[in-house]
């Protein structure tokens, strides 16, 4: 494969440029114009624009076999000008910018490697524009085009010196309300029911359901409550972010809020939310990684390494309806979100070459003969 990274820069710049905050729809929209026009220089086609509730996705199809899906996302938590303070930029081998590292080097690792095959046959790449919020509006595009293949390649970031990411824990969300009974709190607060302190009595017994050993977290996070300080308050509310390692723990955790009862008599507790995204298990990719790190041995490029994180990705869901998935092919580099986001260019031609000669063996295998998952299933 020719060197083609300078070209790469000029892509990856020309697409933080363009920004794109999940919650503008219209930026995404644009985004999702500077994504199609690359896409389609480098791979000779336009792609399907898919828009869903006012959110645009793009989807590439390549034959009429369905067998591997490259998946990635264009949308970033970056408001609209952050390119102003934070340039897209390269500084002694470093490129930075606003969604640089996550992820929209992936998106063009994605489509240079593609642009070097010289079939493609039976490849769907697909981007979507609402990943950072939950993906709200594509998950079920993500899930069908998932059922359809036999493996799923995940664009998004490496983890630290390159790391494939072949675990994420699930996501749940959570919002527990509370209804008490207000009253005055100086003349008589004993006619109140304290949803402050129903809500504190939900908070521990969420907190409690956590368990370190099996690496499952249970965190309460923004709570709101009362409306003025001499009145015993009457609503409350807190929300909970779980992640969770496997779908058991994931299942318990569900069960265990969704059945959370007061304490305090004439206090009502409620619960909106549930599971958002399933974990992506180990077994879900060690074949595909045990492939890739044969491959980026046989290259020059290995061994490679693998990590289980706690951040959820698209691969959660495409794990979640049993298609094996691997994620982590994107950049190697860091700081995701925060303002050192940043992508290591001279590590670009390797993920590239990594990512063309792993499509490239998938490709060649029949269906029957993929030990992995049979495209009709």
């Amino acid at each position: 494969m020719p060197d083609r990274t300078a070209a790469m820069i000029a892509d990856i710049q020309r697409l933080v440029r363009c920004e794109s905050p999940s919650d503008d729809l219209d930026a995404i929209a644009r985004s999702a114009d500077a994504v199609a026009l690359l896409g389609e220089t480098l791979l000779g086609r336009a792609p399907e624009r898919l828009t869903i509730d006012g959110c645009a996705h793009l989807r590439w199809r390549f034959g009429e076999g369905e067998r591997v899906l490259l998946l990635g996302h264009h949308d970033t938590v970056w408001p609209l000008s952050s390119i102003r303070s934070h340039p897209a930029e390269v500084e002694d081998g470093v490129l930075r910018g606003p969604g640089s590292f996550d992820m929209k080097a992936g998106l063009v690792i994605a489509m240079h490697a593609l642009a070097a095959l010289p079939d493609r046959d039976g490849v769907t790449l697909l981007v979507t524009g609402d990943e950072e919020p939950g993906s709200a509006t594509s998950r079920t595009l993500i899930e069908e085009e998932a059922r359809r293949s036999s493996a799923v390649l995940v664009l998004e970031a490496a983890g630290p010196g390159g790391a494939l990411k072949t675990a994420r824990k699930g996501v749940s969300r959570y919002e527990v309300h509370v209804r008490g009974r207000a009253a005055h709190a100086g003349l008589e607060p004993e006619q109140g029911v304290n949803a402050t302190i129903e809500l504190s009595h939900q908070i521990q017994a969420v907190a409690d359901l956590a368990d370190s050993h099996l690496g499952t977290t249970v965190t309460p996070t923004r709570m709101r409550g009362g409306t003025t300080s001499n009145t015993v308050p009457a609503h409350a509310s807190f929300m909970v972010d779980v992640r969770a390692r496997t779908v058991a723990e994931q299942r318990r955790t569900h069960e265990a809020i969704l059945s959370l009862t007061p304490r305090l008599d004439g206090a009502v507790v409620s619960v909106k939310g549930g599971i958002n995204r399933p974990p992506l298990e180990p077994d879900a990719s060690a074949e595909l990684f045990a492939r890739a790190d044969r491959i980026a041995r046989g290259l020059g490029i290995g061994p490679l390494r693998a990590m289980a994180v706690g951040g959820a990705s698209d691969g959660n869901f495409t794990a979640g309806v049993g298609t094996p998935t691997l994620d982590g092919l994107g950049a190697v580099g860091g700081g995701a979100h925060a303002d050192d986001e940043h992508v290591i260019v001279a590590e670009l031609p390797a993920r590239t070459l990594l990512l063309t000669a792993l499509i490239a063996e998938l490709l060649t295998e029949s269906p029957a003969g993929v030990p992995m998952r049979s495209a009709a299933r």
